[in-house]
């Protein structure tokens, strides 16, 4: 392959993406989105308060209402005198949102609590009546027992420890290792890798689609040699990868902090707990142990321990790897067809290794050392997501070079097997390929 070949392909592939009006239009709305998902739940939850519903209160077993008292959420009202009955039917008349009907005690200590309203309760509404109708049960139960001093004995046995965690180092000292960060960083990182490596090698094989449907190919492989041009565009297309990566990170920093430091303010009443349980799913899940942390030193100190400059090194070095793996593959496939909609066959036994990665690495934080974990990140088709997964919890380093060396040896034999299908795929036409026609492709001279 000529080298100087390669560079002008790259050169060109590189300058003709970013110069294209959608390059320009991601590469600057994704940071203002990034910026706007920092900033929007502290946002919603400033302007989703509403006006304190209204509660009419009948309390047949005498111990709930004195333990319901208003608040932000509601204005209560005992209406014990009045039938519930007349009540229910006159909801609005009365000028009630809601009407709260608690039975009396039965012999179980216990009694039944019933909410009628004209519209359904916030979900924050009702758990506030709940927690406060079993609190005053709780205290109601306590004292039954006429033991002197029984409800501080109740207080008392309750546990309140929360565990610390910290690593020894090889120097013996003692380092903060908040498993809550952690696990927060390390499935961003799997996220994000597996997010940049399906789309960025998903372009490759568009754009080779794109040439060989439009027929510029042939007019490309009359100057050039079939795998320079494919090696040309993948290494193309990454730099445009790395160029946006860095866009996005840069821009979106400098957003979030000017965003921050007019708006900060404001925004800083918000509970951090009850923002990331805003977003659900994974968020929602490391809500409970990150916001036990409370303290933000614990939360830098987990981050410093971390060996963020080797995690960043990885991160390129993977990205890099794994994309060049894919990608390969991806434009292989991309010459056996001639539309995007022929591609989905071939594309399958390709992208469920990488979705196969993707879930492992959502998991990866709660068994960082499993054989399941540790063989996804040594096979080269899941090592680039599922490795950067377990990275915040240490890795040894003889287990990340040879991750790589196995990544770079299967990416040879990739881009070899490739750029054979590649040379006999980019030229055929009008007719649908499939993985027998691939064989057939790869086993000529």
């Amino acid at each position: 392959m000529n080298l100087r070949t390669i560079r002008l392909i790259i050169n060109r592939e590189y300058m003709t993406r970013v110069r294209k009006k959608s390059f320009l239009l991601i590469t600057f709305i994704t940071p203002v989105l990034f910026a706007a998902m920092c900033f929007l739940p502290a946002l919603i939850m400033m302007n989703t308060k509403e006006a304190a519903k209204k509660i009419a209160v009948v309390d047949q077993s005498g111990i709930v209402m004195p333990a319901l008292t208003d608040s932000e959420s509601m204005s209560v009202t005992d209406c014990s005198g009045i039938p519930l009955d007349s009540l229910k039917s006159g909801l609005s008349k009365l000028g009630y949102d809601a009407v709260l009907a608690i039975s009396p005690i039965d012999s179980t200590k216990s009694f039944s609590a019933e909410v009628y309203s004209v519209k359904p309760l916030g979900i924050d509404l009702a758990e506030s009546l709940n927690a406060k109708i079993n609190d005053a049960l709780e205290a109601y139960r306590v004292a039954s027992y006429d033991i002197p001093g029984l409800d501080k004995i109740m207080q008392d046995v309750k546990p309140d420890v929360r565990l610390k965690t910290f690593t020894m180092g090889d120097d013996g000292k003692e380092k903060v290792s908040e498993s809550g960060v952690y696990m927060m960083v390390s499935m961003l990182l799997g996220m994000i890798i597996y997010m940049f490596i399906a789309m960025f090698g998903g372009m490759v094989s568009s754009s080779v689609i794109e040439e060989k449907s439009s027929r510029v190919v042939e007019v490309l492989i009359s100057s050039v040699k079939a795998t320079e041009l494919m090696f040309g565009k993948i290494i193309g297309i990454a730099l445009v990868a790395l160029t946006q990566f860095l866009l996005w990170i840069v821009l979106t920093f400098a957003i979030v902090g000017v965003v921050g430091a007019i708006a900060g303010p404001g925004l800083a009443g918000a509970d951090p707990s009850e923002l990331m349980q805003m977003s659900g799913g994974a968020a929602g899940d490391m809500a409970s142990q990150v916001s036990e942390v409370g303290d933000l030193g614990v939360i830098l100190s987990s981050l410093a321990n971390m060996h963020l400059g080797q995690i960043l090194i990885c991160f390129v070095v993977f990205f890099i790897l794994g994309y060049m793996l894919y990608a390969s593959l991806f434009a292989a496939i991309g010459s056996a067809v001639e539309n995007e909609g022929d591609s989905n066959q071939l594309m399958l036994p390709v992208t469920i290794p990488l979705l196969l990665g993707f879930f492992i690495a959502i998991y990866a934080f709660k068994a960082p050392d499993s054989a399941l974990v540790v063989w996804g990140s040594m096979i080269p088709f899941t090592s680039p997501i599922v490795m950067l997964a377990r990275l915040p919890f240490g890795v040894p380093l003889w287990q990340i070079i040879l991750s790589i060396a196995l990544l770079i040896v299967t990416f040879a034999a990739c881009a070899w097997v490739s750029s054979k299908i590649y040379k006999v795929g980019i030229l055929m036409f009008g007719k649908k390929s499939g993985w027998k026609d691939l064989w057939r492709w790869l086993r000529q001279k």
